[in-house]
């Protein structure tokens, strides 16, 4: 009886490893048009990410337009050579004439699923605009979304408040039309890759994951600048921006803070997807906020009191051929916070 058994399990340990060594040898690497993440597993039961769709895929004007087009290769060359805004504004006005003034543009070959709010907060840095719509807006064409520019430009002495400004250009983008999303995107950072989707499906979202200048590493864990972007919901139920944070530094740590006090999961492109390259710059006098720490330790109970309910502003709205410029003269009176 024990030689029976013992035949039986030398039978099965033999059929198992022909069954693990079939699986093994069937495994091929993914077609070069397939994203995959950091940790992807190539085994028999993960399920591969949707491809990119082939060339000469066809949709008509009533479809909703892919996520994926066949359009979208991948890797950009990117330039950062200076170049007059007006001689973007032309090429973009001969390769698409139907970017409309204020910044504003959707696809006519079919459906956008994403009405989406470019916000870039601004103070002197006039030599970075053409680059960034240079770059940009042909992707966000190349990805099929409604987009629309607004440039939100502090003006005034009082140290530079990047976030107060987000929060600005997204009451004023509110009464243009309802976004399904916003996206609080830096004037010197460039993507790299077509691939990073800015549609709304995956947020809250970190797009520049990857950033040059450090050396195309994450930070740290938590870090949340740069580009990222929420729902106009999830922006709205996070009581937005913190007003408080004058100068550089903190305001996209609080931002992170209120997401997860909220229960939202961040979320980031894969791979070499959130790649960026940043424009040279200095901080051309602006000031570090150095009470930022002692902010950041008390966030969970300022979120309620500070943000887009404290916020008032008198705006000067312009339509210019690329974006909206909202100017505003930022002080600490606009944004009361009361003792918490």
């Amino acid at each position: 009886m024990r030689q029976v058994i013992c035949c039986k399990l030398m039978n099965l340990c033999m059929n198992l490893c022909r069954i693990s060594h079939s699986v093994i040898v069937s495994i091929r690497l993914p077609p070069l048009s397939v994203d995959y993440p950091y940790d992807f597993n190539l085994s028999e039961t993960a399920a591969p990410p949707t491809p990119y769709l082939p060339e000469g895929f066809t949709y008509l004007p009533s479809d909703f337009c892919p996520e994926k087009l066949p359009g979208m290769k991948g890797r950009l060359q990117v330039n950062m050579s200076e170049i007059a805004l007006e001689e973007v504004e032309r090429d973009l006005r001969q390769a698409d004439a139907s970017l409309r003034l204020g910044g504003h543009w959707k696809p006519q070959d079919c459906i956008p699923r994403w009405k989406v709010a470019i916000l870039v907060p601004f103070r002197n840095r006039h030599e970075h605009l053409p680059i960034l719509f240079r770059h940009l807006i042909p992707v966000l064409q190349r990805q099929r979304l409604q987009f629309g520019f607004y440039v939100v430009e502090q003006a005034g002495d009082e140290p530079f408040n990047r976030a107060m400004l987000f929060n600005v250009g997204f009451k004023e983008a509110m009464k243009d039309l309802h976004w399904d999303c916003v996206i609080f995107h830096d004037v010197d950072h460039i993507l790299e890759n077509d691939r990073n989707y800015y549609g709304c499906s995956e947020m809250p979202r970190h797009f520049a994951v990857k950033l040059n200048k450090y050396s195309y590493m994450l930070p740290y864990d938590e870090f949340f600048g740069g580009v990222s972007g929420l729902t106009a919901e999830q922006f709205q139920k996070i009581n937005g921006f913190p007003n408080a944070f004058w100068g550089w530094g903190g305001e996209d740590d609080d931002l992170w803070n209120r997401v997860q006090y909220a229960g939202y999961t961040v979320s980031r492109p894969s791979g070499d997807i959130g790649r960026y390259m940043s424009i040279p710059h200095h901080h051309r006098g602006e000031v570090q906020f150095l009470g930022r720490y002692t902010l950041l330790r008390h966030s969970k109970e300022r979120q309620r009191l500070d943000g887009l309910n404290n916020l008032h502003y008198s705006p000067q709205v312009a339509r210019r051929n690329l974006y909206t410029n909202i100017s505003v003269a930022l002080s600490r009176d606009l944004a009361p916070v009361v003792d918490y």
